[in-house]
């Protein structure tokens, strides 16, 4: 199991100083943000250009680039990602489900149609398409996500607990239904049942209230060798400010799974 930093955490500096402080927090590697309007340390409509640059950048620290995500359901830019992700070695695009809960099966359906199309599309770039479940959207708790992978032999779960916390359930147990095709874990912890994750420094794992010992430990359990990327969502973090939040997850992080004989 990899343990990665989503670098919109650092959303306030150049890419190159999010990877070197991922580096410094003890991180095995960071999954790229191609968040457009949010954080594009990979800027996906000229991503040719920062070929080279991130390629040095991956061989000089020695950090790998564990996924990336692009969160957009715009079809133009999927294929970019997945050719950028092809030419740089990442093996999985994380994107959100997109659609409306409140719209119910109507949006549902047209959201798994969408999300088929994509995963499909991924595997000719021999490239993952990660979904997670997303407060507010078609897919947005464990039987929507269930419904995604009947749709789907293709689409990876993209497993992240806050979201499914936020949809009142217990991640630690809503985990062990959708673990076969786990490919990647968004982390977070949040205190409340939301709609908002919170405050940044309270999505510090081991800070809030979702059972992430728990969790993990279904994660162990399953033999799970995939990604688990820290994703703190909110406004810009100053350096002591990233630097806490990603330090503080790693330790809590790599302290669980050396206790579950994982690390």
């Amino acid at each position: 199991m990899k343990l990665g930093v989503n670098t919109v955490l650092f959303k306030k500096f150049p890419v190159r100083e999010a990877v070197l402080m991922a580096k410094r927090a003890g991180y095995d590697g960071v999954e790229l943000s191609a968040i457009q309007g949010m954080c594009e340390h990979l800027v996906l409509d000229e991503w040719e250009k920062q070929k080279e640059e991130l390629i040095a950048l991956r061989e000089e620290t020695g950090m790998e680039f564990l996924s990336m995500e692009a969160a957009t359901n715009d079809r133009a830019r999927i294929e970019k990602a997945l050719a950028a992700a092809q030419a740089l070695g990442i093996p999985l695009v994380n994107i959100g489900p997109g659609g409306s809960a409140a719209e119910g099966e109507e949006s549902l359906q047209k959201q798994l149609a969408m999300i088929c199309d994509f995963a499909a599309l991924a595997k000719t770039y021999g490239v993952t398409l990660g979904v997670k479940a997303h407060v507010g959207a078609a897919v947005y708790n464990t039987p929507t996500t269930l419904r995604m992978m009947e749709a789907s032999a293709d689409v990876g779960v993209d497993m992240d607990p806050s979201h499914i916390y936020r949809a009142g359930e217990k991640p630690e147990e809503a985990i062990n239904l959708v673990i076969s095709r786990v490919k990647h874990v968004h982390i977070r912890d949040c205190k409340g049942p939301g709609p908002s994750p919170g405050d940044p420094m309270n999505q510090a794992c081991g800070r809030g209230d979702i059972n992430l010992f728990g969790y993990f430990k279904v994660l162990v359990e399953n033999h799970y060798d995939g990604p688990v990327c820290l994703e703190v969502i909110g406004p810009e973090q100053d350096v002591a400010d990233a630097m806490a939040i990603a330090s503080e997850s790693y330790g809590y992080m790599n302290a669980v799974l050396k206790m579950l004989g994982a690390r």
